[in-house]
């Protein structure tokens, strides 16, 4: 005759479970954001450099545009260094540039008759300041400096 078998199970207390959920999760986390797409978070300001969707820092003055390629309440695009620019008049002669990447995920932004617009999330910006006006984008668009020299629009990071 043969003696009856003992079987054994192991149980794991309510803390390791925990600690091995809380570590699996947090890798999946880590998984998944190195997936994502690269953000431009904004907090560079104007002409941080690389990375940052603006035009490299600093630059000097550079002709982008005449005053009659702005609409006087209107928006048109340029570049700066090779890097893509919005432009808008909001009144006669005082013009504004900012950087035309998103701030939400580094899509590039376009001019639209009354707004900068995100093709990518439906962001919309303000033409005058570059703050958001709606969609997912929180932080405003990198402003460039501006000048006006007779029919000149310079534009510096």
């Amino acid at each position: 005759m043969t003696a009856p078998q003992r079987t054994t199970t192991s149980v794991i207390s309510r803390r390791t479970a925990l600690t091995l959920g809380g570590t699996a999760v947090g890798a999946g986390g880590l998984l998944l954001a190195g997936c994502a797409a690269p953000s431009d978070s904004g907090s560079g300001g104007a002409g941080a450099g690389e990375g940052s969707g603006g035009a490299a820092a600093p630059s000097e003055p550079t002709r982008v545009a005449s005053l009659a390629d702005v609409p006087v309440g209107g928006t048109a695009a340029a570049e700066l260094d090779g890097q893509p620019i919005l432009l808008a008049q909001p009144t006669v002669g005082a013009v504004v540039a900012f950087s035309a990447i998103c701030t939400h995920q580094g899509c590039k932004v376009e001019p639209a008759e009354t707004s900068f617009d995100c093709p990518c999330h439906n962001s919309r910006f303000d033409p005058a300041n570059g703050e958001p006006l709606e969609g997912p984008a929180l932080e405003p668009l990198p402003s460039l400096t501006v000048t006006v020299e007779g029919d000149d629009v310079l534009v510096s990071a």
